[in-house]
């Protein structure tokens, strides 16, 4: 399973690539806000950083705004991902873009019937938001399920699911056991799925073991 990282700053990217644990990177309009920085410079620093897709969301409603705004965000990387919202203008948008060879990510999807619309424009990535179903008392992981298994029944679905609003490690885990192709994870859920306090523990024993010899590797 593919992890995609879902932030702007450029600096928590840099962190975590030197350990080859990014494959790509997700944004939105509220991630580039966050940031401070200009959406065109973020998107280009990222796809100068990281060797994998780079999601970039249009704000245009309408289905000819996303694709003229689609196409300029295209242009700065052929990494770059069009993110479009899954609605019907969204669904049109998406369909445009991939006839023009441009990679689209889905987003906002809450149910399997909008997934499967999706698929059948010709989405690249299909982005079910798990944390969001869980806030209103809906088990986002049993719409993963529903979803992995409608595109495995055929196999001309080449969407690929990627797990979003992603809230702990247990969702990653549940993602990889529903064999989802992709998670996209905000740094902190990263950092605490390397993160054991019996690894700690047992590193702080190992340690003390050692200094006590007076040994040195080096």
């Amino acid at each position: 399973m593919k992890i995609f990282l879902d932030t702007a700053d450029t600096n928590e990217v840099r962190k975590f690539l030197d350990a080859g644990l990014v494959d790509g990177i997700t944004t939105n309009p509220t991630l580039i806000a966050n940031s401070g920085r200009n959406l065109f410079e973020v998107i280009t620093e990222l796809s100068q950083m990281v060797m994998g897709p780079i999601s970039a969301e249009v704000t245009a409603t309408d289905w000819q705004g996303m694709v003229t705004e689609g196409r300029k965000l295209a242009k700065i990387s052929k990494y770059v991902t069009v993110k479009v919202p899954l609605t019907f203008d969204g669904l049109k948008a998406c369909h445009a873009l991939i006839s023009e060879g441009i990679m689209v990510n889905v987003t906002l999807c809450f149910s399997s019937t909008q997934a499967l619309l999706a698929a059948k424009a010709g989405a690249t990535f299909i982005s079910p938001f798990v944390g969001r179903l869980d806030d209103i008392s809906i088990n986002g992981m049993k719409l993963i399920e529903k979803i992995c298994n409608i595109y495995a029944n055929y196999p001309s679905i080449n969407t690929q699911v990627l797990v979003a609003s992603v809230r702990h490690p247990l969702h990653v885990v549940e993602a990889a056991q529903l064999g989802a192709d992709i998670v996209t994870i905000p740094t902190k859920v990263l950092e605490q799925m390397i993160k054991h306090p019996l690894t700690d523990k047992g590193l702080e024993s190992f340690l003390n073991d050692w200094n006590s010899t007076g040994q040195s590797i080096l």
